[in-house]
């Protein structure tokens, strides 16, 4: 068995922090380090003040295809392929920023974020095992994420086409009264 360098340790100890405080779940946490359950449970305890939420992660690429998460994924994609395209950066360090700048941008925007981390990663991971892929819209020419190879020769986005009852939620229509108020 290969000795573990106090740096590494330190770097992925920092690393899982990073992930708890942006809202990871404990199997992203696994997957992404090199540390023991034991430890992750202790470094989310700590930053979190609370024990970590169990149960699966998602795993359907169909919660991406309906209107508001596809609109928020695309965004995402187009950080994250921004990132590995122009800053060359990889794997979880490019997810992270792409996620960051994902917050920034919401936060701008004064909405609140539809994609938590560990469905970004998921959604990467979908991309990388060629569940998904971005297809161009014919009307606006932007990219969005759509099923691995699903004919997109004549793709409309959500935003082009937005279904009828698009931003017609609870929460939209408290906002609405109280704008009126």
């Amino acid at each position: 068995m290969k000795n573990k360098s106090i740096i590494e340790e330190a770097e992925d100890i920092q690393r899982a922090a990073e992930m708890v405080r942006l809202g990871a779940r404990m199997q992203m946490l696994e997957a992404e380090t090199k540390l023991s359950r034991e430890r992750l449970l202790k470094i989310y305890k700590e930053v979190r003040g609370m024990s970590p939420p169990k149960g699966m992660l998602p795993f359907s690429t169909d919660w991406f295809m309906t209107w508001q998460p596809n609109v928020h994924a695309s965004l995402f994609m187009a950080f994250f392929a921004f990132f590995r395209e122009r800053a060359s950066l990889n794997g979880l360090d490019a997810i992270l920023k792409a996620y960051h700048l994902y917050l920034d941008h919401i936060e701008a925007e004064s909405t609140e974020p539809v994609l938590s981390l560990t469905r970004a990663w998921t959604l990467v991971r979908f991309f990388d095992a060629d569940l998904l892929q971005l297809a161009p819209c014919t009307t606006c020419g932007g990219r969005f994420v759509a099923h691995a190879y699903d004919p997109t020769h004549e793709f409309v986005c959500g935003l082009c086409n937005m279904p009828s009852r698009a931003g017609k939620t609870k929460r939209a229509a408290k906002a609405a009264l109280a704008e009126a108020d």
